[in-house]
């Protein structure tokens, strides 16, 4: 479907800008050539260097790699826009109103093409640093005073890989135990490679430093790599993993349940699938429910079963400004805090991002910081 999808925009460039270029035939095939290798070159990197979720290519190359995939997904954003642009203009002229764009093929082809390259770069950019942190109130009903002003970490989607390495790893720890929080917990999507390829990239983690702990769950992207393996790795740095479990959190005289599931994805692999009524069995009752999940599907469900706050990533927040409302028709809830049916919902856009598409506009990445406060 990804290379599908990819070669319709292919075309959709080929048609609408390629072909209106006045250039020589053989000009015109070499460009279409360049352009079909870029919009297919997740095909090359999977095929020569690795899987799709992690090719294992030196940092520059992903780099470059990543900011070429960009430029080419902008190009076609922006030549989508322009033809809306266009067909407007027409629809006025139909009217008697006349209106035309200045410049020809070349000017426009030319224009559209660095826009599109400066906008990758600062995407890119702005995908691999190292991200800030945002801090966000949340009020619980039934939560303690004692616990008001709780202070939660939230990290997730860091996708440690070849492009986002262990020196950025190392900067989102840094500024995390700076936040000097009661928990930490990471809703998945941690890693994209095996265990023997990330290791030292995720060594950092070890050195995450909270209060009560560092929780965790798994996300999809575990599973395509090894999830048994992942669970153990992760468990050896640190991490409490919670698979359909809990654990109640007693801190400053009062308690919460933080439960965790598994994620869809676990299905495709013949292993356990989320499972709230498994992950909340025998919890105490009258305790307020913190529910990490990695995806934010189900979020109806988890608040009928008395879930107080679910944390959620795996959007990314859609990466691109207003891209939200489209990333609605796979994701009911995109980014930022929501009400529930009565539970609250926060959705992270996540610290980092799959190194197929590495590109933010408009949709930074977060460490989250969550201050709990009783209502």
């Amino acid at each position: 479907m990804f290379y599908a999808i990819t070669g319709i925009m292919f075309l959709y460039v080929v048609l609408r800008l390629i072909i209106p270029l006045p250039l020589s035939g053989k000009a015109r095939v070499l460009l279409g050539l360049f352009l079909l290798f870029v919009s297919q070159i997740h095909v090359f990197t999977r095929k020569f260097s690795g899987t799709m979720a992690s090719p294992e290519l030196p940092f520059p190359i992903m780099l470059a790699v990543g900011w070429m995939f960009a430029a080419f997904f902008l190009l076609f954003l922006l030549l989508v826009l322009r033809d809306l642009l266009l067909l407007g203009l027409r629809l006025l002229r139909a009217t008697g109103i006349r209106v035309s764009l200045p410049g020809g093929p070349g000017r426009w082809a030319a224009g559209l093409a660095a826009a599109a390259m400066v906008l990758g770069s600062y995407g890119v950019w702005e995908a691999v640093r190292v991200p800030e942190v945002t801090t966000v109130e949340i009020g619980l009903p039934g939560l303690p005073p004692a616990l008001d002003g709780t202070t939660l970490a939230v990290l997730t989607d860091m996708h440690a890989s070849a492009l986002l390495r262990g020196p950025r790893v190392r900067g989102v720890v840094e500024k995390t135990n700076a936040l000097r929080p009661d928990l930490i917990l990471i809703l998945g999507d941690t890693v994209d490679g095996t265990p023997g390829k990330r290791r030292d990239d995720v060594a950092p983690l070890a050195d995450l430093k909270a209060r009560y702990g560092v929780y965790a769950v798994a996300g999809n992207h575990e599973y395509y790599s090894g999830f048994n393996k992942w669970m153990t790795t992760l468990s050896g740095l640190g991490l409490h993993m919670l698979e359909n479990a809990h654990e109640v959190i007693t801190l400053d005289g009062g308690r919460l349940v933080l439960a965790g599931i598994t994620d869809p994805a676990a299905g495709r692999f013949a292993l356990p699938g989320p499972n709230l009524h498994a992950a909340l069995e025998g919890a105490p009752g009258g305790v307020p429910i913190i529910l990490l999940a990695h995806q934010p599907r189900g979020a109806r469900q988890h608040a009928a079963a008395g879930v107080a706050l679910q944390l959620s990533g795996h959007t990314h927040g859609g990466q691109l400004y207003g891209v939200a409302p489209f990333s609605k028709r796979f994701n009911d809830f995109v980014s930022g805090l929501y009400d529930v049916d009565g539970m609250k919902l926060y959705v992270s856009n996540g610290s980092g991002l799959w190194n197929g598409f590495p590109i933010r506009i408009g949709v930074p990445a977060e460490i989250t910081r969550i201050l709990l406060r009783a209502e």
